[in-house]
């Protein structure tokens, strides 16, 4: 049996001739006959009786009606579902990213993919960035953001890495007098208190070397494991701070520019930072996960201009 036998059947059995089948279906009148010759043929029974040129189902067509109902049905929904996945208006996305991102930018992000799109539902998992990669390694999330560093360089075999680059900014209270200047370099910083991530972080390291080839005096006084903690020191007058765009647009999403107590300024020499995406390098992505790929590539090049 194939789909084409079965949806002629069943239109003859809905409306009851051969000619309005075909008509309905768009087909000519000795396609219908021939599809219906053909089932009985395979099945080795008659479905019809053929009396004064009408066909009169047998009690065994109206069973195989409720079949044919049944798969052509599924048919229809699976074509219809596939649709909308292609169309971006159905489906399920599962991120995995490290805080920075999954606090702010990716919800937001996720929001305008989302809007207006009642079937499509979205996990967002925040975890470090080896564990991302780690779960990315699965091949159960769809797509991950990370900040690798070296470590991963060449990364594994079951992980795809598209680098995505931002620079690093100085974050310094608002009333700050260095927030008038358009740029701020470590002889600006010289001795000042600083809050930064651990000693391990290429941040940490590329700071402490701008610090260091400039002559100036680096006195880390605050540490955390992510960017977004340590900037309430700077918010507080503690400290100052270099911090990646994103984590600086993060800040400005969550108070709002109005009440931004902290002032970014562009750092020299330039420090990079990057946002490494990872996909699963053995399930080809779907259309919503490429297109969220795209949109966030797309978000990370806005924020680089802006700032």
């Amino acid at each position: 049996m194939n789909l084409s036998q079965l949806s002629a059947f069943r239109e003859v059995m809905l409306c009851g001739t051969v000619s309005q089948a075909a008509r309905n279906l768009g087909r000519t009148q000795p396609a219908i006959s021939t599809a219906i010759a053909s089932l009985e043929d395979e099945l080795g029974m008659p479905l019809f009786e053929r009396r004064s040129r009408r066909l009169h189902p047998v009690p065994e067509a109206h069973y195989l009606l409720a079949e044919a109902t049944e798969i052509i049905g599924r048919m229809d929904t699976a074509r219809e579902n596939l649709q909308n996945l292609k169309a971006l208006t159905r489906g399920e996305l599962r991120l995995v990213a490290m805080p920075g991102p999954s606090v702010f930018l990716l919800p937001r992000l996720v929001s305008q993919l989302t809007h207006d799109r009642q079937d499509i539902h979205v996990t967002i998992l925040t975890r470090s960035s080896p564990q991302v990669h780690q779960l990315i390694s699965t091949q159960s999330y769809d797509l991950g953001i990370a900040d690798l560093g070296e470590d991963f360089a060449g990364s594994s075999q079951l992980v795809t890495i598209k680098p995505t680059a931002t620079l690093c900014l100085c974050a310094v209270p608002a009333d700050d007098p260095l927030a008038s200047k358009p740029v701020i370099t470590p002889e600006d910083l010289n001795g000042r208190p600083m809050a930064t991530l651990n000693e391990r972080h290429a941040t940490y390291r590329d700071t402490k070397d701008a610090f260091h080839q400039a002559g100036a005096v680096f006195r880390p006084r605050f540490q955390t494991q992510y960017f977004i903690p340590l900037l309430n020191f700077v918010e507080l007058g503690e400290a100052c701070a270099v911090v990646d765009v994103l984590s600086a647009e993060s800040y400005r999403q969550y108070r709002g520019v109005q009440a931004c107590g902290i002032a970014f300024r562009p750092f020299e020499p330039k420090i990079e930072v990057g946002f490494n995406v990872l996909t699963p390098a053995h399930r080809p992505p779907s259309h919503l996960a490429s297109a969220f790929t795209e949109m966030w590539i797309e978000e990370v090049q806005r924020i680089n201009a802006v700032f």
